[in-house]
């Protein structure tokens, strides 16, 4: 399934997004809505593949369905590829080794970015603490980096929708309240943090708001999305005064 934005897809002037099944809200700041980035998205839905599987019971046979998603967005013309779930970090290699364009596929591949740059622990909120195992951060070329991990899992509104599947709708303002709320918790247990990353992708929505909760920069799939991008098609400056 491809959608873009605005409608308009401009062969090669994409990046593709891996998408997990998945039938909650999708606002603003969501991969998955076309309007979070000021670029055309181009999506690959990989039926059957939902959150709950890939956190809970990740598996061998789930890389199949997402090279030929991952092949199929190359063949489209796009740039790079990303994803709709930073758990794919589990695929990271495997799927950047299977395609000719940059792959991305986790928001976890900007831990040794983070941490170079502050030098200072990095403290990452993530959809479920206990799911997100050591595989995952060496998934991500991030082994070894100091991080703290502050899970959503004991969230009500959150945890029901996105980790649970209780219900498909879901109170945005709850969720927000419950990711201000962990993002306390996580500086309380380390004051030291330079930077908060958001491993999940149904949470940059909120990244303002965490910011000037934490006072901390915050990073996400949304500002790796446009780092790549700026890399992969790159902009003349004629015509800028100097």
């Amino acid at each position: 399934m491809n959608l873009v934005k605005g409608g308009i897809n401009i062969c090669g002037v994409s990046i593709g997004v891996l998408s997990l099944e998945s039938y909650f809200p999708k606002p603003p700041g969501h991969i998955k809505n076309p309007s979070s980035l000021p670029f055309t998205l181009t999506y690959e839905i990989i039926q059957g593949l939902t959150v709950s599987k890939l956190l809970n019971s990740p598996t061998p046979d789930m890389l199949d369905p997402l090279l030929d998603a991952a092949r199929r967005l190359e063949r489209s013309g796009v740039k790079a590829i990303t994803g709709s779930c930073g758990f794919l970090a589990l695929f990271q290699a495997e799927i950047a080794q299977a395609v000719s364009v940059p792959v991305f596929v986790s928001s976890l591949v900007q831990l040794p970015l983070i941490h170079t740059m502050t030098q200072r622990p990095v403290g990452v909120l993530t959809a479920s603490a206990p799911a997100l195992t050591e595989k995952h951060l060496a998934g991500a070329g991030a082994a070894g980096v100091p991080v703290l991990v502050q899970g959503m899992e004991d969230s009500a509104e959150f945890a029901d929708v996105i980790l649970r599947g209780v219900r498909d709708d879901m109170d945005l303002d709850k969720v927000e309240s419950e990711l201000l709320a962990a993002g306390r918790q996580l500086v309380a247990r380390d004051p030291e943090i330079g930077a908060v990353l958001l491993e999940c992708t149904d949470l940059p929505p909120y990244a303002h708001a965490l910011q000037r909760e934490l006072q901390r920069p915050v990073f996400d799939i949304i500002t790796l999305a446009s780092m790549v991008h700026s890399a992969v098609l790159r902009g003349s400056y004629a015509g800028f005064i100097r």
